[in-house]
């Protein structure tokens, strides 16, 4: 008969005992819980530079929506007059449309321009994106509802300027009845294609 040699000592049954296996349990809970603790720290720090970055953007989108607008407001009206409007001057930094029940802002445009007969409602983006022409939309519906109040029958169209315009977006903006004013160089562009009737609110 062969003789087997063991290379170690057969297991006497001392080496685990249920003490030892619940202490390893406890250990592995332990730290499963400070990791899970680490993560939610990390996590947070997380969240607070994430949050910290949209307010940056946020900050920046506004300084660039004021660069434009300072860009667009002074000689606006004399692209519109030359259509005929006779706009004297634009009323910049933002018009607000407050209700008059709480002083709550209902609406702010960023330039308006009026004479006798017309309100134009300009709206001034960086760059435009497909949202901005549905909130120009409830803006001026706002506004014809706020004017129609005070007796103020004049009609009122709108426009949206951009520093930045896709093909896409100029297309949407003229689709909805909006004039479209393009920054060139140090002034802006009116672009009116033909065949195209302004949307009155």
């Amino acid at each position: 008969m062969d003789t087997v040699t063991l290379d170690r000592p057969p297991p006497t049954g001392e080496g685990l005992t249920f003490e030892k296996v619940w202490a390893m349990f406890q250990e592995s809970g332990r730290r499963m819980e400070e990791q899970r603790k680490e993560n939610d720290r990390i996590m947070e720090k997380v969240a607070l530079q994430m949050e910290e970055t949209d307010r940056k953007i946020g900050e920046l989108s506004n300084r660039f929506g004021e660069l434009a607008e300072h860009l667009v407001a002074p000689a606006i009206h004399e692209r519109f007059n030359e259509l005929g409007y006779h706009f004297s001057a634009a009323a910049e930094g933002g018009y607000k449309i407050r209700d008059i029940s709480n002083g709550k802002t209902l609406a702010q445009i960023d330039i308006l321009l009026e004479n006798d007969d017309y309100i134009m409602a300009v709206e001034v983006k960086a760059t435009v994106r497909i949202k901005d022409i549905e909130h120009h939309i409830k803006r001026l519906e706002i506004l014809k509802e706020y004017r129609s109040k005070r007796h103020d029958t004049r009609k009122i169209q709108g426009a949206i300027a951009g520093a930045i315009f896709g093909s896409a977006e100029k297309k949407a903006v003229i689709e909805a009845g909006f004039f479209v004013l393009e920054q060139s160089g140090d002034t802006m562009k009116l672009e009116i294609p033909e065949g195209f009737v302004p949307r009155e609110f």
